[in-house]
């Protein structure tokens, strides 16, 4: 009799690890083998007029004070790279052509390096950006006056020019102006995807509450976002999004507050189009990375780097042999 009792306590105890882990298990078993079925009828909607976008009308667009279109209409391009740039940083802009952003092959694919900005403050500038425009032909101008308050409005620019006047781009890598890109490894990893819709990867940030300080510069108002946290987005140092996922983005933009971060505007937006943002932590977020000639052959990004610190690791990663495991 007690053998029987302590075997059914011990079967007892078993059933019930089994119902509470192997539920978990199933469901995870699941959610990553099966595909994505979106039932949501908005979400339907949403992607089905980004399949539809008519892209003529939107050419006559006069957004734009100075749009390259004329670099992306004659060829097939695999990564399309926007770098968001302020108006007085030509050096800058400067250091990146004649380093990592003067890549334009990866492993046969093209590859496009332009500068997203938008106008400056002062005339002077204005007449150099003319000038640098026209040297490079490698910039995007909006109308806005270019500021903390409107970068959002520069990431919306961006991603309406890509989907205007480079819809045959593969894949679209936003990043900042103080971002080292490795464009081959990053082209690399992309190639090996066979995922080639609804892709958006990035470092992703997960449960990140508005600002809710009035004095704040990047205040975001409960009437403009009522919700305890952002959905889970990417952070917006550097993110690669699909041709696809850039005009769902584009379709829904409308809907979303700018006041909104413009890591979170693309995060939001990316949401309502059913969208969910894939973590690499080879992409950095903020944070730099220690230097080392093997580890930047490996990571897509890392951020706050000195323009000396990018001729020097350039040059370093773009030669020498391979890194072993």
């Amino acid at each position: 009799l007690r053998t029987h009792q302590w075997c059914f306590i011990l079967f007892n105890v078993l059933l019930f690890h089994v119902l509470l882990f192997g539920a978990d298990l199933m469901e995870e078993y699941f959610l990553r083998s099966l595909p994505l079925s979106y039932t949501d009828a908005k979400t339907l909607e949403v992607r089905e007029r980004a399949r539809k976008l008519h892209m003529d009308p939107l050419k006559a667009n006069l957004s734009f004070t100075i749009s390259s279109a004329a670099t992306c209409s004659d060829q097939e391009v695999f990564l399309l790279v926007l770098v968001c740039s302020s108006p007085e940083n030509r050096t800058r802009r400067n250091v990146i052509r004649q380093t990592w952003g003067n890549t334009t092959d990866a492993r046969g694919y093209a590859v496009l390096t332009l500068f997203a900005l938008g106008k400056p403050a002062s005339v002077t500038t204005q007449l150099e950006i003319n000038e640098e425009a026209e040297k490079h032909r490698d910039m995007i101008e909006g109308s806005f006056i270019d500021s903390p308050e409107t970068e959002t409005q520069k990431m919306l620019m961006s991603v309406e020019w890509t989907v205007t006047f480079c819809p045959q781009a593969r894949y679209i890598l936003k990043t900042d102006e103080d971002v080292f890109v490795g464009i081959p490894s990053l082209a690399g990893f992309l190639l090996s995807l066979t995922k080639l819709e609804d892709v958006y990867i990035g470092r992703v940030i997960h449960q990140a509450a508005p600002d809710r300080a009035p004095q704040s510069p990047g205040f975001v108002p409960v009437h403009q976002y009522p919700e305890e946290f952002y959905p889970d987005y990417c952070d917006g140092s550097a993110f690669v999004m699909s041709q696809d996922v850039a005009r769902k983005v584009y379709v829904v933009a409308e809907e979303v507050p700018v006041s909104v971060p413009p890591d979170v505007f693309v995060g939001i937006c990316a949401e309502k189009a059913g969208v969910t943002p894939i973590h690499s932590s080879r992409f950095s977020g903020e944070k730099h990375i220690s230097y080392n000639r093997c580890c930047y052959k490996f990571i897509f990004t890392s951020s706050n780097m000195k323009e000396d610190e990018l001729f020097k690791d350039w040059k370093e990663t773009s030669g020498g042999g391979d890194c072993s495991l």
